[in-house]
């Protein structure tokens, strides 16, 4: 890890998330106030990388158990506004990002590092994204939403 790549992955990651979501908090207690029927909700991407480690990512890791922390605080504070935050955590997701490791993944979903046996979808997350976002989870603001297959069960 460079000073350089830190600096990049956690400006992308982290700082451009929590202070977007700054800014437009307020929006949404200013809309609030101006529709009644409005209910507003702020979902933060991260990722299992949050709570699992994997050092040649260490910057990675580090930017997404820190939007981890910020979707506690935001749903704290912004509770009493009325506004839903929550975090989505995927797992491994077939995408471009991943494409690059997608042997090693492919093996350690095989052997069972992933309890469903399979890679995550994008639409998985589109879905879960969704039903926050459409209000299904209304009484859950703080919430982690882990789309992973399973990789969050604990087992010896």
């Amino acid at each position: 890890m460079t000073e350089e790549s830190y600096d990049r992955v956690i400006n992308i990651n982290l700082k451009g998330p929590v202070f977007f979501a700054q800014k437009i908090a307020k929006e949404m207690i200013w809309m609030k106030s101006q529709i009644s029927s409005y209910n507003p909700v702020i979902i933060f991407i991260t990722s299992v990388s949050a709570v699992l480690t994997s050092v040649n990512r260490t910057e990675y890791c580090i930017s997404k158990a820190g939007l981890s922390m910020a979707t506690s605080v935001f749903a704290d504070r912004l509770s009493k506004e009325g506004i839903l935050v929550c975090e989505v955590r995927p797992g491994i997701i077939q995408t471009d990002m991943t494409i690059k490791v997608k042997d090693k993944y492919t093996k350690m979903i095989n052997d069972g590092f992933v309890p469903q046996k399979r890679w995550g979808l994008p639409e998985d997350i589109g879905k879960a994204v969704g039903s926050i976002a459409r209000g299904d989870w209304n009484f859950s603001t703080g919430m982690v939403f882990e789309i992973s297959g399973g990789l969050n069960i604990h087992k010896l």
